[in-house]
């Protein structure tokens, strides 16, 4: 394939741009690191109960394991409401949110990760350089092709970087060393949480921990599987 035949190609493509930029309170301690939302979050087409902010899709889990992790009585509807609900929640507990990629483009316009093509990361580490107080990372997903971990992985990678492990358990942890603008080096974690996504929840029924816990209690769900999981690293 030529060079042209390329470009023609990747001009046919859907664009599919991250619609929101970092977020990121001042004192922040953990940033959570996804990938990209939905199409039509760029596109402006969104469903009745979409929220217009990060992880706002209504057919997401991550506003609803943290509205019953921290009880914020969310609402879930698209406004100005809704987001500032969000965002005050983020500055009080000092959480940001810095998804890695900036754009890709599709074949398909859909949501999945593996139909990214062409993909441009955001400078995560630069952020982490800007806020130092910041010590760990939260993925929503793991090292499964163009998941956050993955793009993660590789974008450590172009720095010179790696992960070493921590845990081997699920939700595996890992750590690397950051050298700031004074010099100094820091270590941080990144925590790779069960994705808050109902395609996932195949996954997480093969998990043994939650078989376990669905065998002792029936009306054990993936949703309170996550937030068992999720309250152990938004809450220490």
């Amino acid at each position: 394939m030529t060079g042209k035949t390329k470009k023609r190609n990747k001009a046919a493509l859907f664009k599919h741009e991250h619609p929101y930029p970092p977020f990121i309170p001042e004192g922040a301690t953990r940033l959570i690191v996804g990938t990209l939302p939905p199409p039509r979050f760029s596109t402006g087409e969104l469903k009745k109960g979409d929220v217009d902010f990060c992880y706002g899709s209504i057919d997401g889990q991550l506003w609803v394991i943290l509205d019953r992790i921290f009880g914020l009585n969310l609402k879930f509807e698209t406004t100005p409401e809704a987001v500032a609900q969000r965002k005050a929640f983020l500055e009080v507990r000092k959480i940001g949110i810095c998804d890695i990629v900036e754009h890709c483009h599709r074949e398909k316009i859909d949501a999945s990760d593996l139909g990214m093509q062409h993909v441009e990361y955001r400078n995560v580490l630069r952020y982490l350089r800007e806020f130092p107080t910041v010590h760990t990372l939260l993925f929503t997903g793991g090292n499964s092709k163009n998941g956050p971990e993955y793009f993660f992985r590789r974008h450590l990678r172009e720095h010179g970087m790696k992960l070493e492990v921590l845990s081997g358990e699920v939700p595996r942890i890992h750590c690397f060393t950051l050298t700031g603008a004074d010099g100094n080096k820091r270590e941080i974690r990144t925590v790779s949480l069960t994705a808050p996504s109902g395609s996932a929840n195949r996954a997480v029924g093969g998990i043994p921990l939650y078989k376990e816990l669905k065998k002792k209690d029936p009306r054990f769900t993936t949703i309170d599987f996550r937030i068992r999981q999720y309250r152990d690293f938004f809450l220490d």
